[in-house]
């Protein structure tokens, strides 16, 4: 499972670098990140697909008790994943890939992750994963409104004020979050707490914050949304290279399949939380 999930990365990773880098060159500044979304957003998809298509079991007990034929769900969702990772990547039909790709994000909130959190709502850990799920639906709708033809002006005026709400809230609830737990692994705070051998981890708890709460509210007010994006997108790639890099890293010095997994989640959920904001700002006009 681990080995086809590093597969997964790494070829989305060449497939999306070679599809991005004219875009790259010829953009400036923060624009080179947010030319980089796509591939941000694609990496994360192809692992999460390799991990569907392991036939992880603990993937499959997920699947709700009345839906028939648990596996086959697992094992379709692992090839659309997959799917849309490639076209993502490639840019090739990334509104739709985008599209149903966010429905199937906000349906896997309303079956599972929103009934799971009310059911336990002293559990902060099941509201961060309602909002985290939300804002990765959110960031593919964003793709694929960056990709539509300009003449569609109202679709993605709607759609526009969707996302940016939703990655607006999660930006503020992540932010209020990490004030309140600061040593937990920054970006989307869920129960893993940084290691001790990360210095000023604490600082890093209360900065991240910070930015989540500045940025996310800019962007949920419509203030400057490109820009906020923009910083807050930034940001979040900054936390992947140098906190979650490193975690992921020492994760493969352990024998455990299970510890390996993990930090190869942790590493593509905070970038695909990256790519979902990076999207939000390519989506938005630059006037803005």
């Amino acid at each position: 499972m681990v080995a086809a999930m590093w597969t997964a990365l790494i070829a989305l990773l060449l497939i999306g670098g070679v599809c991005a880098r004219r875009g790259v060159a010829e953009a400036r500044g923060l624009d080179k990140l947010v030319v980089l979304s796509n591939v941000f957003f694609a990496m994360p998809l192809a692992v999460f697909g390799a991990e569907h298509l392991s036939g992880n079991a603990g993937i499959a007990g997920l699947v709700p008790d009345y839906m028939p034929w648990r596996m086959f769900w697992v094992y379709f969702v692992g090839v659309a994943l997959v799917a849309a990772a490639l076209s993502i990547a490639t840019r090739i039909q990334v509104e739709w890939s985008g599209l149903l790709f966010g429905v199937m994000m906000f349906l896997f909130v309303a079956m599972l992750h929103f009934p799971g959190a009310l059911s336990e709502p002293g559990n902060r850990n099941g509201w961060v994963i309602v909002f985290r799920e939300t804002s990765f639906g959110a960031g593919g709708w964003a793709l694929a409104a960056g990709a539509m033809a300009a003449g569609r002006v109202r679709t993605k005026s709607t759609l526009a004020t969707v996302i940016r709400v939703v990655i607006g809230l999660a930006a503020v609830f992540f932010g209020v979050q990490h004030f309140l737990h600061p040593v937990n692994a920054p970006g989307v705070p869920l129960q893993k707490v940084m290691p001790e051998w990360i210095p000023g981890r604490v600082i890093v708890g209360y900065l991240t914050g910070a930015v989540e709460l500045v940025c996310g509210a800019g962007i949920l007010i419509g203030k400057k949304t490109r820009t906020m994006a923009s910083y807050l997108g930034a940001w979040i790639v900054l936390l992947v290279v140098v906190i979650y890099g490193p975690i992921l890293i020492d994760s493969t010095r352990d024998p455990s399949s299970a510890v390996q997994a993990e930090g190869l989640n942790y590493f593509t959920d905070t970038l695909l939380f990256a790519g979902a904001i990076l999207g939000l700002a390519g989506a938005t006009p630059r006037s803005d």
